[in-house]
């Protein structure tokens, strides 16, 4: 049975918080990619970018619900939420779009493992580590390719 390590993308592409979001686009766009690491200074992993957060930027906002009683507001919803989403749409650097919240898997883990997390987690891009360093990427197409292959 298949392991990251085969079927991962090794060296992949890679942005820093500090990239533009254009240029975050233009490149997913000539290279094709779903998404791609974000590396900090000493090359750690500090989050994911991908399409979907760039396609986040163009949806419509939507507000919480507000009522009054008794000359007090109440507001449904939390209000950090539309914090963070009309920071994430307004966003210009990578750092203002990615996400921080990482599902990461090592060399070793199986093909089943990866399908799991990609299909119960909604992830489409997964980091793979070596000793919490970036070894390689493992997206859809790496998957479907390894199912094909095992049969």
């Amino acid at each position: 049975m298949s392991t990251a390590k085969q079927i991962m993308t090794r060296d992949p592409f890679t942005v820093t918080p500090e990239t533009s979001v254009r240029d975050l686009a233009n490149a997913l766009t000539e290279k094709n990619y779903s998404g791609a690491p974000v590396l900090g200074p000493d090359g750690e992993l500090v989050g994911i970018v991908t399409s979907s957060d760039l396609i986040f930027q163009r949806k419509n906002l939507h507000l919480p619900t507000v009522f009054t009683i008794f000359d007090s507001v109440i507001t449904l919803g939390a209000t950090h939420e539309l914090d963070e989403q009309v920071s994430k749409m307004l966003g210009s650097t990578v750092a203002d779009i990615m996400s921080t919240t990482l599902i990461t898997v090592n060399e070793e883990a199986s093909l089943e493992d990866i399908a799991t997390i990609m299909s119960e987690k909604g992830k489409h891009l997964i980091p793979v580590l070596r000793d919490d360093r970036l070894v390689g990427v493992i997206d859809r197409s790496d998957l479907v390719r390894a199912i094909v292959k095992d049969g």
